[in-house]
């Protein structure tokens, strides 16, 4: 197992903190929304990776039912403000509900204190065949 994080585990989920470059913006500046996509992306794979769960690892097994993947199926967005190129941004999860199959998170997206994106995000847990498998137990 890598012992190698980004990002640290808090007292209620996960903080990462990232940069804004300039392939994360567009002819403005601003970071592209899709981008803001991406960020939490990351920001939930160092929060499972921080849980355990390697997911590189968790793919290499010989029998794909033993796999353990994660898919998206619902995100709510709020984009309040823009960040812009060069901005260190602070990405938030925080795990709300898990149970069976999905779990629920809140993530935020910080420029300093000032709240920029606030999402909700469901995701499902599935094996190597793409169906619901019972989420891992440190993600309890």
């Amino acid at each position: 197992m890598s012992d190698h994080f980004t990002g640290e585990l808090t007292e209620n989920g996960h903080r990462l903190v990232q940069r804004v470059y300039y392939e994360d913006t567009d002819f403005s500046g601003a970071v592209y929304h899709a981008r803001y996509l991406h960020f939490m992306e990351r920001a939930r794979t160092e929060f499972i990776r921080c849980k355990g769960l390697i997911q590189s690892e968790s793919h290499a097994t010989d029998n794909p039912a033993d796999a353990v993947a994660f898919m998206v199926g619902r995100i709510e967005i709020d984009y309040r403000r823009p960040a812009r190129m060069d901005d260190v941004l602070t990405i938030t999860t925080e795990p709300l509900r898990a149970k069976g199959a999905r779990m629920v998170l809140s993530q935020k997206i910080h420029r300093g204190e000032e709240l920029l994106i606030e999402a909700q995000v469901t995701v499902a847990c599935v094996n190597g065949l793409g169906r619901p498998r019972r989420l891992p137990e440190s993600l309890l």
